[in-house]
Parts: structure tokens; sequence; C-alpha cells
């Protein structure tokens, strides 16, 4: 019930933001505690996907500001996947809503995204630390469907920040053992929240928010 409440609270205070080069959904918390969030979305959605709303509203109720942002990408047109030249670029609006986000929010900022935001959130700050104190990784895309021979994980080494991985025992990107062997090359604290049944949509956010909130909070 508490959790309810808190996200319902947090649903009366949104703001639309249209600023340059950040477009996305403003969380803000009723009672700041300090400290921020920036959330985007995975290759075929978008910053309203479910899971990034919930996600939002979990973490906005514990006095978070949280930022749900589309990527360049996205915000040149509504449908589509992105195109791997223009990854750079969706890492530099990644930067560019971190930095509005401090802007408005004292206190630590984190970062993170869903599949392939993840992904661009996680190598941007294995190249720029200093933009986060920390990740949040939802659904890792670790390697293609049916292909783990085609790992992602050549900046892990670089990563040199608190990650929290939260992926479904049923994804079809990693199994919780492949991310597990996958992260022990990560120099920074890293730990996998598995959410059991789940597939690469995370239930669209319907499993324990609160336990993988206080998890990540307390690991950063």
């Amino acid at each position: 019930m508490r959790a309810r409440l808190r996200a319902y609270a947090c649903e009366m205070e949104q703001q639309q933001v249209r600023a340059e080069g950040v477009s996305g959904v403003l969380h803000v918390p009723g009672m700041p505690k300090g400290g921020a969030l920036v959330l985007t979305h995975g290759a075929g959605g978008n910053c309203e996907a479910p899971l990034l709303r919930a996600v939002a509203a979990e973490f906005c109720g514990r006095g978070l500001h949280v930022l749900r942002c589309d990527l360049p990408f996205r915000q040149r047109r509504g449908k589509g996947p992105p195109a791997p030249a223009g990854a750079a670029e969706d890492r530099a609006g990644l930067r560019c809503a971190a930095l509005w986000l401090a802007q408005r929010s004292p206190g630590p900022i984190r970062l993170g995204g869903h599949s392939y935001g993840g992904r661009q959130a996680s190598l941007l700050l294995a190249d720029e630390p200093e933009i986060a104190a920390a990740l949040l990784l939802l659904s890792y895309p670790l390697h293609p469907p049916e292909k783990p021979q085609q790992l992602r994980v050549q900046h892990f080494p670089r990563l040199r920040r608190p990650a929290l991985f939260v992926h479904g025992s049923r994804d079809p990107f990693a199994t919780p053992a492949e991310l597990a062997d996958a992260i022990a090359a990560i120099p920074a604290p890293a730990a996998i929240f598995t959410v059991e049944g789940a597939g690469h949509d995370l239930r669209r956010g319907s499993f324990d928010l609160g336990a993988m909130a206080s998890r990540f909070l307390a690991g950063d």
C-alpha cells in the first residue's frame, strides 16, 4: 500500500521537459531527500514505457528527482530501432540529460536505462565516470538472443561506478549465470537483482520494485 501511495503522490507532480537536447518527463518528489536518477528506454521503446514509469514512480516516492528521457534517436522519430552509427549521439544525449538534471537537484546523480539505453549509459560512464555516481541497468543486453559468443562487455573493465543489474531469469539476452560471469570483470561493486520468471521486459515493472530500489540505493 505504501508503494502505491508513493507512486500516486509522485504521479501528481510530473513535468514535461523540452529543453535543448533533453526531452522527457521529470518526476518531482513531494519531499526531496537529495539525489536524482536519469532513466532511458530500450531500442524499441520511449520514455513512456510502463517499466520506466513504474521504476520512476518508486524512486520518486523515495525522495529522488527522476527524469525519464528519450534518447536522440527517439527524439528524431517516433518508431524504429537506433542505428549503430548514432550510438555516440545517444550517449551525448544521456550526458546532456544528466547535466540538466544535476542543475535542478542537489546530491548524487544516478544513471540508468532499459536494454539499449542501459548499455549506452554504461558506455558513457566507462568513458566519463564523473557524469554519475551509480548505474541502474535494467535487462542489460549482454548478447543478442541465441548468440552468446557476441558479448557486449568490452568496456566492463573500465566501469568505475557501482552498478546494479536488474535481470529477468528468462531473459533471452543473457542467463543470470552468463551475466554473473560477465560482471566479474567490473572493478567497481556490481550486483545482480534477479526477477524470477521475467523476460526482457521485466514484467513491465510488476515486480518487487521496493526491494530493487532499496538495494540500489544501499549499493552506491
